[in-house]
């Protein structure tokens, strides 16, 4: 991807949007790679011959924070088949995001400097998005031993969890959370009795029953989420939910929140977007994990949002190769890819009045950014230009073949949205831009 270097850039016509900020039309003016200025008829200084102006007109378009993606697999290193730290970061400029935090499920599992190095280093070299690494809760993400938590902080893990792989042992779970309160790293587990989802490949109920495979049932989630915060009450430390999917688990941290515990949480566009009816055609498209669940489920998770119990939308971003879905659907792996969908999936919560313009932005920039003290997600002046252009209003129909990921497993390949990133910077470099 050819990358253009400005010294400036001027983005003028648009109505800017930075949540808690600026929601109105306004110039942003970009210098070396931060934000100078947001305003009207901006004064640019004046150049010698050799320095460079570029204006990107955003005339009938939003002007945004970039977006930031708390929760998403890059596969790199081990499953380089299915996406790279080079396709991951193209496909989450390609969706407007311009941070995005990888989870350790690879091969080796991120437990150690080492590979946090390696991850940070392939980021750099991809050039488009900025990369923060979550490290192991324990090693080998085995649910054992603590692993090196200081060490992965230093090595700059913001986060820490052993996704896909909930910390089954309590007090494992009990003593992570204190070591990381000490480094004040978020917590972040994925809320799975694996006693009680054992063999499941979907949502427990009616359609699992009709189609005659194994449930998971929602009480899965719902009894780690409330271990989860328990502990999170005795220690004291920063939890973080990923991919809630529940009523229950929603119900469950609207009350902790109430109580003052810390604790934020997460929802995917596929999980206010899609109910266990996707699978009705043992559909492996619409196999993740947690897993679709129902339209009562549905409803509670716009509430969530609307009511600010659930804090971020993220992505959950599961790459996976064609032939590894291809299998029959109790064989197929759990997960979908989500960086190039998830902005007009949210967008479709504004269309329909579970959040407003502003609080859709807001759950994909400021919000994250806060949830895991990353500088990120504002166009504040002396912030890293990392901005979004977005054209709200155009349709098109989601075309995996046209994916910037190496992956192409979506369940809404043919849906008609609306809703495109146009042009994304990234640290003031122009990264993507819409052909």
């Amino acid at each position: 991807m050819a990358h253009s270097l400005h010294h400036s850039i001027l983005i003028r016509g648009g109505h800017v949007i930075d949540p808690g900020r600026m929601n109105g039309p306004a110039e942003v003016l970009i210098e070396n790679g931060k934000i100078v200025a947001v305003g009207h008829n901006l004064a640019v200084p004046s150049r010698g011959q050799d320095a460079s102006l570029r204006t990107i007109d955003a005339t009938g378009q939003l002007v945004l924070p970039g977006f930031v993606d708390l929760h998403v697999h890059l596969r790199e290193p081990g499953f380089e088949y299915k996406e790279t730290i080079q396709t991951g970061t193209a496909s989450a400029v390609a969706g407007g995001f311009t941070s995005v935090c990888c989870m350790p499920n690879t091969n080796p599992v991120n437990d150690n400097q080492a590979i946090t190095e390696f991850i940070l280093d392939q980021a750099r070299a991809a050039g488009n998005a900025h990369v923060f690494p979550v490290g192991a809760v324990t090693k080998g993400s085995e649910g054992k031993e603590l692993a090196e938590i200081g060490d992965l902080r230093r090595a700059g893990c913001v986060a820490i969890s052993d996704d896909g792989r909930p910390v089954m042992n309590s007090l494992v779970m009990r003593r992570a959370m204190e070591y990381a309160l000490a480094f004040d790293l978020p917590v972040i587990d994925h809320c799975e009795d694996l006693h009680l989802s054992e063999g499941g490949c979907m949502n427990e109920g009616l359609v699992s029953t009709q189609l005659g495979l194994q449930g998971i049932p929602a009480a899965a989630e719902d009894v780690m989420v409330a271990r989860n915060l328990a502990l999170a009450e005795l220690t004291g430390a920063r939890l973080h939910l990923a991919h809630v999917s529940t009523a229950g688990s929603v119900r469950m941290v609207r009350e902790a929140k109430a109580r003052g515990i810390r604790v934020t949480a997460e929802a995917c566009p596929h999980h206010f977007s899609l109910t266990e009816e996707a699978v009705r055609d043992f559909n492996t498209l619409a196999k993740m994990n947690p897993p679709l669940r129902t339209w009562q489920d549905i409803q509670a998770i716009k509430e969530g949002l609307r009511d600010g119990t659930i804090d971020v939308i993220a992505t959950d971003h599961a790459p996976h190769a064609t032939q590894d879905k291809q299998r029959e659907f109790a064989e197929a792996p759990f997960g979908i890819v989500g960086l190039e969908t998830a902005l007009p999936l949210t967008l479709a919560l504004v269309e329909e009045g579970v959040l407003s313009l502003e609080a859709a932005v807001a759950k994909l920039t400021t919000a994250p950014a806060q949830t895991f003290s990353l500088t990120k997600g504002t166009l504040a002046p002396g912030a890293d230009a990392d901005v979004v252009v977005v054209d709200a209003q155009r349709q098109w129909e989601v075309d995996p073949s046209r994916f910037r990921s190496k992956s192409t497993n979506t369940p809404f390949a043919g849906w008609k949205v609306k809703g495109l990133a146009t042009t994304t910077i990234v640290a003031g470099n122009v990264v993507y831009e819409l052909a």
